[in-house]
Protein backbone atom coordinates (compact mmCIF):
# COMPACT_ATOMS: atom_id res chain seq x y z
CA UNK A 1 0.00 0.00 0.00
CA UNK A 2 1.21 3.60 -0.78
CA UNK A 3 0.08 7.15 0.83
CA UNK A 4 -0.07 9.97 -1.09
CA UNK A 5 -1.50 13.65 -1.23
CA UNK A 6 -5.12 13.73 -3.05
CA UNK A 7 -4.96 15.42 -6.81
CA UNK A 8 -7.97 17.41 -8.29
CA UNK A 9 -8.27 13.99 -10.63
CA UNK A 10 -9.09 11.50 -7.97
CA UNK A 11 -12.38 13.28 -7.39
CA UNK A 12 -13.74 11.83 -10.48
CA UNK A 13 -12.63 8.17 -9.03
CA UNK A 14 -13.50 8.97 -5.39
CA UNK A 15 -16.95 10.82 -5.95
CA UNK A 16 -18.46 7.80 -7.79
CA UNK A 17 -17.82 5.69 -4.58
CA UNK A 18 -18.97 7.13 -1.48
CA UNK A 19 -22.31 6.44 -1.47
CA UNK A 20 -21.24 2.66 -2.06
CA UNK A 21 -18.83 2.80 0.49
CA UNK A 22 -21.14 4.20 2.72
CA UNK A 23 -23.67 1.07 2.66
CA UNK A 24 -25.99 3.41 0.53
CA UNK A 25 -26.43 6.34 2.70
CA UNK A 26 -26.10 9.65 0.48
CA UNK A 27 -23.05 11.04 1.63
CA UNK A 28 -21.15 12.02 -1.87
CA UNK A 29 -22.71 15.72 -1.95
CA UNK A 30 -20.46 16.29 1.52
CA UNK A 31 -17.65 16.26 -0.56
CA UNK A 32 -17.32 18.35 -3.72
CA UNK A 33 -14.47 18.58 -6.05
CA UNK A 34 -13.01 21.37 -3.86
CA UNK A 35 -11.50 19.62 -1.03
CA UNK A 36 -9.33 17.77 -3.91
CA UNK A 37 -7.80 21.36 -5.27
CA UNK A 38 -7.46 23.30 -2.33
CA UNK A 39 -6.52 21.17 0.46
CA UNK A 40 -3.92 18.66 -1.23
CA UNK A 41 -0.99 19.41 1.14
CA UNK A 42 -3.56 18.08 3.90
CA UNK A 43 -5.13 15.03 2.35
CA UNK A 44 -4.19 11.75 1.36
CA UNK A 45 -5.06 8.46 -0.88
CA UNK A 46 -4.46 5.15 -0.12
CA UNK A 47 -3.68 3.08 -2.90
CA UNK A 48 -2.90 -0.83 -3.97
CA UNK A 49 -1.66 -1.86 -7.23
CA UNK A 50 -3.05 1.70 -8.62
CA UNK A 51 -6.50 1.23 -7.17
CA UNK A 52 -7.92 3.89 -4.34
CA UNK A 53 -8.36 1.95 -1.37
CA UNK A 54 -9.01 4.82 0.91
CA UNK A 55 -9.20 8.67 1.27
CA UNK A 56 -8.73 11.42 4.31
CA UNK A 57 -9.84 14.64 3.41
CA UNK A 58 -8.47 17.32 5.80
CA UNK A 59 -7.65 20.93 6.38
CA UNK A 60 -5.58 23.51 8.82
CA UNK A 61 -8.39 25.58 10.31
CA UNK A 62 -8.57 29.24 8.98
CA UNK A 63 -9.66 30.32 12.31
CA UNK A 64 -7.99 29.17 14.70
CA UNK A 65 -3.95 28.66 14.21
CA UNK A 66 -3.28 25.83 16.32
CA UNK A 67 -6.04 23.28 14.84
CA UNK A 68 -6.46 21.12 12.04
CA UNK A 69 -9.53 19.38 10.79
CA UNK A 70 -10.15 16.05 9.24
CA UNK A 71 -13.71 16.78 7.39
CA UNK A 72 -13.96 12.99 5.64
CA UNK A 73 -12.48 9.41 5.48
CA UNK A 74 -13.57 6.45 3.82
CA UNK A 75 -12.13 3.34 3.52
CA UNK A 76 -13.19 0.61 0.71
CA UNK A 77 -15.11 -1.93 2.64
CA UNK A 78 -13.04 -5.13 0.99
CA UNK A 79 -9.64 -3.50 2.49
CA UNK A 80 -11.46 -2.58 6.33
CA UNK A 81 -9.44 -3.58 9.43
CA UNK A 82 -6.07 -3.40 7.75
CA UNK A 83 -5.45 -0.07 9.51
CA UNK A 84 -5.74 1.93 6.43
CA UNK A 85 -7.65 4.62 8.44
CA UNK A 86 -4.85 4.74 10.69
CA UNK A 87 -2.28 4.82 8.36
CA UNK A 88 -3.97 7.61 6.50
CA UNK A 89 -4.80 9.45 9.74
CA UNK A 90 -1.35 8.86 10.79
CA UNK A 91 0.16 10.99 7.72
CA UNK A 92 -2.34 14.05 8.79
CA UNK A 93 -1.14 13.84 12.24
CA UNK A 94 2.78 13.98 10.96
CA UNK A 95 1.78 16.99 8.37
CA UNK A 96 -0.26 18.49 11.50
CA UNK A 97 2.74 18.72 13.85
CA UNK A 98 5.27 20.00 10.86
CA UNK A 99 3.22 22.70 10.65
CA UNK A 100 3.03 23.36 14.27
CA UNK A 101 -0.05 22.51 14.91
CA UNK A 102 -1.09 20.77 17.98
CA UNK A 103 -4.95 19.86 17.58
CA UNK A 104 -6.89 18.05 15.11
CA UNK A 105 -10.85 18.22 15.35
CA UNK A 106 -13.32 15.48 13.53
CA UNK A 107 -16.72 15.21 13.57
CA UNK A 108 -19.25 12.23 12.91
CA UNK A 109 -22.88 11.17 13.18
CA UNK A 110 -24.24 9.87 16.81
CA UNK A 111 -25.31 6.87 14.33
CA UNK A 112 -21.60 5.72 13.29
CA UNK A 113 -21.11 3.64 15.76
CA UNK A 114 -18.04 2.47 13.64
CA UNK A 115 -16.87 6.44 13.59
CA UNK A 116 -17.05 6.77 17.17
CA UNK A 117 -14.95 3.42 18.23
CA UNK A 118 -12.34 4.11 15.47
CA UNK A 119 -11.87 7.68 16.78
CA UNK A 120 -11.71 6.62 20.17
CA UNK A 121 -9.18 4.04 19.62
CA UNK A 122 -6.70 6.10 17.58
CA UNK A 123 -6.71 8.66 21.12
CA UNK A 124 -9.32 11.30 19.93
CA UNK A 125 -11.50 12.17 23.25
CA UNK A 126 -15.27 13.72 22.84
CA UNK A 127 -14.81 17.43 23.21
CA UNK A 128 -18.31 18.70 24.50
CA UNK A 129 -22.19 17.85 23.99
CA UNK A 130 -25.37 19.25 25.21
CA UNK A 131 -26.93 15.85 25.74
CA UNK A 132 -25.83 11.68 26.06
CA UNK A 133 -26.73 9.42 23.79
CA UNK A 134 -25.64 5.88 24.43
CA UNK A 135 -22.84 6.99 26.74
CA UNK A 136 -21.45 9.30 24.19
CA UNK A 137 -21.75 13.36 24.34
CA UNK A 138 -23.63 14.81 21.51
CA UNK A 139 -24.04 18.32 20.15
CA UNK A 140 -27.71 18.83 19.13
CA UNK A 141 -29.02 20.49 16.42
CA UNK A 142 -25.04 21.30 15.21
CA UNK A 143 -25.63 20.53 11.38
CA UNK A 144 -29.13 22.22 11.36
CA UNK A 145 -32.27 21.13 13.29
CA UNK A 146 -32.31 17.64 13.97
CA UNK A 147 -28.81 17.63 13.21
CA UNK A 148 -27.15 15.83 16.09
CA UNK A 149 -23.03 15.49 16.02
CA UNK A 150 -20.01 13.79 18.03
CA UNK A 151 -17.47 16.40 18.55
CA UNK A 152 -13.61 14.83 18.40
CA UNK A 153 -10.44 16.19 19.94
CA UNK A 154 -6.57 15.34 19.80
CA UNK A 155 -3.62 16.60 21.17
CA UNK A 156 -0.92 15.36 18.96
CA UNK A 157 3.24 16.37 19.93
Amino acid sequence: MQIRNVTADDYGVISPLINDWWGGRTMAAMLPKLFFIHFRETSFVAEENGKIIGFLIAFYSQTYNDEAYVHFVGVDPAYRRKDIARKLYGEFFNVVKQSGRSIVRAVTSPINKTSIDFHTKIGFNFDHGDKVINGVPVVTNYDGKGQERVLFIKHVK
